[in-house]
């Protein structure tokens, strides 16, 4: 080989994957290659195309996890230096400058793959930083050390706090653990994120964009914000001038959290009800006694975890939009989001058109919004362009 290999491990292509990972796709699974070599998670290797066995990309290894190799780039480089990894975090770093919103101190500072680091999520809230890693071969392959102390300087960050799936209870790298839900601004509103035990990092930061554009269409509107975690949706159509706000969620800390945040922001106390229960009770107990609201938001976890489970998570949602649109005003609003990479925006259209028309309603599509800048991901890898938020009109009975 011409080109230096820097003793990495080789792997070869057993499929023509060559036109797609230079158009920018990170993935290759160990079906894809010849073999998988056993070797220690995390290895750094250079893959070679299926012909003649040219080098076409560098990455590390994943032997025991589907992603057998995730690629780190297409220039031949020599990926274990410190420089290289820096470079990357400056590179994420610079794009977050250019791209967040004022008065906003909580973010994801790295998105895996979209940042050319894939594997790896870092979200900054305020001066505390939560990482993950999709596996024990990402982690062994990153030098978490060098990630600490960048953070550090860089971002001034006081503790790190390591929350991949992987791991038995939270590692922290740097400082010592919130004992407390840490306090952070987004477009200056005020919340709290238990970067502990808190879902994902501790908050939806991905819906950022959606919530602010829940809060221009609120004005002195009724709104049901249900599987409503810690009021995020609600809060901004409090501030967005709504009369009157209901949070549903099927965990009683979280509606709690809910309306502290609710009058964190100086919101009437009054105007937010926060209900802990099953979001589908709720639903069916509003149409039962025929209640509606003026704007109705549905934001439920992930139903479909893999290809297998699309057909009855494509149900589900059907199902679930039929029941908001049953409890949405005529001229009011239904916002619908999917956070399942396994659906695809086709998917979710055909699903609110669906359970719309099981309503016996009409609606008027008005937009489709994604994940916020902050959540880059390749153009070629639609997979991770996972998150789905559609606001509809509903026009007719």
């Amino acid at each position: 080989m011409a080109e230096k290999d820097f003793g990495f491990q080789k792997i070869q292509l057993q499929k023509d994957l060559v036109k797609n990972i230079k158009r920018g796709h990170s993935w290759v699974y160990g079906n894809a290659l010849r073999s998988v070599p056993d070797v220690k998670p995390g290895t750094a290797a250079i893959l070679l195309d299926n012909r003649g066995g040219h080098p076409l990309a560098v990455g590390f290894l994943d032997p025991k996890h589907p992603i057998s190799f995730r690629i780190c780039s297409t220039q031949i480089s020599d990926i274990t230096k410190e420089a290289w990894l820096v470079d990357r975090l400056q590179l994420a770093a610079d794009l977050r400058s250019q791209t967040l919103p004022p008065v906003t101190n909580a973010f994801r500072l790295i998105n895996g793959e979209g940042d050319s680091l894939p594997g790896l999520i870092c979200d900054i809230y305020q001066d505390f930083a939560v990482i993950q890693f999709d596996s024990q071969g990402c982690m062994d392959f990153y030098a978490v050390d060098v990630i600490v102390r960048w953070l550090q300087d860089v971002f001034q960050i006081k503790t790190v706090i390591n929350r991949s799936r992987f791991l038995t209870k939270p590692k922290i790298h740097l400082g010592k653990a919130p004992v407390e839900p840490v306090h952070f601004t987004e477009f200056g509103n005020l919340f709290t994120a238990d970067l502990i035990s808190g879902q994902k990092t501790g908050f939806f930061l991905d819906q950022r964009e959606n919530r602010r554009l829940i809060q221009f269409v609120s004005a002195g509107k009724t709104v049901l914000n249900v599987f409503g975690y810690t009021g995020g949706f609600s809060v901004y159509a409090g501030m967005g001038g709504a009369s009157e706000v209901t949070t549903v969620d099927i965990a009683k800390p979280a509606v709690e959290a809910a309306q502290v945040h609710w009058e964190m922001n100086y919101l009437l106390p009054e105007a937010h009800q926060a209900v802990a229960c099953d979001a589908y009770q709720f639903l069916d107990t509003a149409i039962s006694q025929q209640k509606r609201w003026d704007l109705v938001i549905l934001d439920p976890p992930s139903f479909a975890h893999s290809e297998e489970g699309v057909p009855k998570a494509m149900a589900a949602y059907q199902s679930l939009i039929q029941k908001g649109a049953s409890v949405t005003n005529h001229q009011g609003f239904l916002a619908v989001a999917s956070c399942s990479s396994h659906i695809t925006r086709e998917m979710f259209m055909e699903c609110c058109e669906e359970g719309v028309s099981k309503s016996r309603r009409k609606a008027t599509f008005l937009r489709m919004n994604s994940q916020p800048s902050d959540h880059p991901a390749p153009l070629v890898m639609t997979e991770l362009q996972y998150l789905k938020f559609v606001l509809l009109k509903i026009v007719e009975e």
